[in-house]
C-alpha cells in the first residue's frame, strides 16, 4: 500500500476523554525510512502519530498545542522487508505508574528498552485527538509523515480499552512463533474498528459501521499475509545498482544496465513456479530471467553471466549459462508473461512465453518430470540452495507474480489452474509445483 493513505473522522463519543485504547495491525514493510502506521490529526499543533522515524526505530508522538505530550521510541530497529510483524500499541492514562501507560507489543512480547527521552502522559489525561471533534484517524499516510510502504494486515482499534496482544495473535505450541489469531476477540466500543481482514476491504467488520476511505493511492489485494509469506525482490540485497523497488517489491524499474536482482526466499527442495512481465521503456530489450547459486551469485552482471546462474534471454530467445548462449526459445519483450518452474530435487529449469512452454516441452511432462525438453537439468548440486533471480537493460521494467495474482497493481486476466492451491498465477501451473512462499516451503 505504497503511499495509499485511509482515513475516516474520528468517531466522537459523547465528551468521554479517551483514556484507554488498543491498536493492533500486522505489517510487512517493504521499503525502509519514516513510515506512518496510524494517526490521529487535528491541526498542525494537535495530533498523534505511531509510525517508523527515519531510523526504522517504532515510535509514538503526541502533540498538544503545540508541546510533545508523549513520545515513546524503541532502541531496536525494524529493518526485516521479508517478515511479517504484529505491533500492538496500549494506552492506559489511568495507571499510577508512568512507564504502564504506554506500552508497545511486538510479535506478542512487550517492548521493554527505549531509545533516548520518554514522555509518558499525565496520568488520567485524554490521550491524543482520539475524541476530538474534527480530528481525522489515518492509516498509512497523513499530513506530518511520510507514507508507508508495504503490506497492513488486521488493522483493530479498540478505544476505552486497554488489553495487551493476546485477542489478536498467540504462540504456536509446536514452533514457538508468533501467529495470528484470525478470529480476533477484542472489545470494541461504538468508536472500534476491524479493517483489512483476508483482504483490501476498507469496510469495518467490527458491526460498528466505522468504515474507512482510500483518500489516496491504490489499495491492492495480496495473498502474502502472516502466515503465508510470499517471496519478493530483496531491497536489502539490490547490489548497489540503484534498481527501483515499489509496489510490495515486486515492480522493478533498472536504473543501470544488465544489473542482477534476486528474491527474499531461497529454496533447495521442493518445485516452484512463478512468472513474470517484462516492460520495454527506453534503450535495447537486454532482460535475463532464471535461478543462480545463492552463495555464489554476481550482482554486478547479468542472470547467466557467470558459471552459478542459468537464464532465458529476451532478445534472440536463448539460454544462457556461463557469459554463453545457445538456441532454446523464441524471444520476448513488453508485456510478454514469462513463467518459471524450477524443480530443486533434479535442478531442472523451464521456461514459458505467455503460457506456452518452450523448446518444444509440455506441462504435463514437465509435471511428469520428464527432462528431455529442459532449458537446463542437472545444474548444481543436489542440496543447494537456488534463487529466482533477473537482470535488465536501464529504464526498463518487470512486474513480478510470486502468486500474489497481480502483475503490478493489475490482477491477473484469468486465473490458471494450481493444485497445490497456493498462489494466484496468469496461467497454469504444472501439477506438482508451486508458489515459493512460507507454506509452499513446507509443503
Amino acid at each position: 500500500m505504497a503511499s495509499t493513505q485511509l482515513n475516516k473522522a474520528v468517531q466522537r463519543v459523547g465528551s468521554d476523554a479517551v483514556t484507554k485504547m488498543t491498536y493492533s495491525v500486522w505489517i510487512k514493510r517493504s521499503g525502509l525510512g519514516e513510515a506512518e502506521i496510524f494517526s490521529a490529526h487535528q491541526l498542525s499543533s494537535y495530533y498523534t502519530d505511531f509510525y517508523f522515524n527515519s531510523s526504522d526505530r517504532l515510535q509514538l508522538y503526541s502533540y498538544i498545542n503545540s508541546s510533545g505530550a508523549a513520545e515513546l521510541v524503541t532502541q531496536r530497529l525494524f529493518r526485516d522487508t521479508n517478515a511479517w510483524y504484529h505491533i500492538v500499541l496500549v494506552v492506559d492514562t489511568t495507571l499510577s505508574t508512568a512507564s504502564d501507560r504506554i506500552k508497545f507489543y511486538i510479535n506478542g512480547v512487550r517492548e521493554t528498552v527505549f531509545n533516548g527521552g520518554v514522555t509518558y502522559p499525565s496520568q488520567g489525561s485524554s490521550f491524543g485527538q482520539f475524541n476530538d471533534t474534527g480530528a481525522t484517524l489515518y492509516i498509512g499516510n497523513n499530513p506530518n509523515r511520510t507514507a508507508f510502504s508495504g503490506s497492513m494486515s488486521y488493522s483493530i482499534y479498540t478505544p476505552y480499552t486497554a488489553s495487551d496482544a493476546s485477542p489478536f495473535g498467540s504462540t504456536d505450541s509446536t514452533t514457538g512463533e508468533w501467529k495470528i489469531n484470525t478470529s480476533p476477540t477484542p472489545t470494541y466500543s461504538t468508536a472500534g474498528f476491524f479493517i483489512l481482514k483476508d483482504g483490501n476491504s476498507v469496510t469495518d467488520q467490527s458491526g460498528n459501521g466505522n468504515n474507512f476511505t482510500v483518500g489516496a493511492g491504490t489499495l491492492t489485494k495480496t495473498e502474502d499475509c502472516p502466515s503465508n509469506v510470499f517471496a519478493t525482490l530483496n531491497p536489502l540485497d539490490n547490489q548497489n545498482q540503484g534498481s527501483t523497488l515499489t509496489v510490495g517489491n515486486n515492480k522493478i524499474e533498472w536504473n543501470t544496465d544488465n544489473k542482477n536482482n534476486f528474491t527474499t526466499l531461497a529454496m533447495n527442495a521442493g518445485k516452484y513456479y512463478w512468472e513474470m512481465k517484462y516492460v520495454i521503456t527506453t534503450g535495447g530489450q537486454n532482460a535475463m530471467i532464471g535461478v543462480s547459486k545463492l552463495d555464489t551469485r554476481q550482482g554486478d552482471s547479468y542472470a547467466g553471466h557467470d558459471g552459478n546462474s542459468w537464464s532465458y534471454y529476451s532478445n534472440s530467445g536463448q539460454k544462457y549459462h556461463n557469459g554463453s548462449g545457445t538456441s532454446y526459445g523464441n524471444s520476448w519483450g513488453t508485456d510478454n508473461i514469462i513463467g518459471v518452474a524450477f524443480d530443486t530435487n533434479t535442478r531442472t529449469i523451464w521456461f514459458s512465453k505467455d503460457g506456452v512452454w518452450q523448446n518444444s516441452a509440455t506441462i504435463s511432462e514437465i509435471a511428469a518430470g520428464t527432462t528431455t525438453n529442459s532449458a537446463y537439468t542437472g545444474i548444481g548440486t543436489a542440496g543447494e540452495f537456488f534463487i529466482p533471480c533477473m537482470s535488465g537493460y536501464d529504464g526498463n521494467k518487470a512486474a513480478f507474480n510470486f502468486g500474489n495474482g497481480y502483475f503490478s497493481t493489475t490482477a491477473v486476466s484469468s486465473a490458471g489452474t494450481n493444485a497445490s492451491g497456493n498462489g494466484i498465477f496468469e496461467y497454469d501451473v504444472p501439477t506438482g509445483y508451486t508458489a515459493l512462499s512460507t507454506k509452499g516451503l513446507n509443503l
